[in-house]
């Protein structure tokens, strides 16, 4: 498939998509997940993909990550879940975001306060994510704004509760998904990603998928 071209074969949306989920299909054209991902080429030669842990077993994530912003998640076996001002491995400050990740946030939410956090997910073939939901913030009232890139995902929604019902569909790249309101607490996960759909990675980042999920952490501040 060639690289970086329109994708006509996008689905529409899902029907019956739960109140504060959006999705936005194809959101991103061809030149600018081309320019995203030489951003994201950049970024990760800085701040390189890392294995997370689970808190107290330390077992690997099948998921490799790292982080753009003030702040970024981590997660290791003495530690737990948290956001940290530094790379686990280099002890260096994450590198900034790419400009287009904060437009994106300003333009399709109306939280008062900019992302601090940028997580950059590599699904390599094989990878995928348990259904999670993301509360390690304080400002659970901002949205989490997620971009896909690469090969398509089948991402699980849930409720409020493990046992929830859930409802699957897929992410393409260029899709931009938003739970916000009484969906920002959703159980939500990747089941699997789809090699001979959607489109390569550079080959610096190796084959798979990336997403890129902005979250804010802390409240609003006059500061900000």
């Amino acid at each position: 498939m060639p690289l970086f071209t329109d994708l006509p074969a996008t689905p529409p949306p899902p029907p019956g998509l739960p109140q504060g989920a959006r999705l936005y299909r194809q959101h991103l054209d061809a030149a600018t997940r081309r320019r995203l991902l030489a951003d994201i080429v950049a970024l990760l030669a800085e701040a390189p993909l890392f294995t997370p842990r689970m808190p107290g077993t330390g077992k690997p994530f099948s998921v490799r990550m790292s982080n753009a912003g003030k702040l970024g998640w981590v997660s290791d076996r003495a530690g737990g879940y948290r956001y940290e001002p530094r790379h686990p491995e280099t002890g260096q400050p994450w590198p900034p975001m790419p400009e287009l990740l904060p437009e994106l946030w300003r333009t399709l939410t109306d939280y008062p306060a900019p992302p601090q956090a940028a997580l950059i997910n590599h699904y390599a073939p094989g990878a995928r994510m348990g259904l999670h939901v993301d509360n390690d913030e304080q400002a659970t009232d901002a949205p989490i704004l997620s971009v896909s890139l690469g090969a398509v995902a089948r991402f699980r929604l849930g409720g409020l509760r493990r046992r929830d019902a859930t409802m699957s569909f897929e992410l393409w790249p260029g899709d931009v998904l938003i739970l916000e309101g009484p969906a920002r607490l959703r159980y939500h996960g990747i089941d699997r990603i789809f090699l001979d759909r959607g489109e390569p990675l550079p080959a610096a980042l190796g084959p798979g998928r990336i997403n890129i999920t902005l979250r804010r952490v802390h409240p609003p501040a006059a500061r900000d």
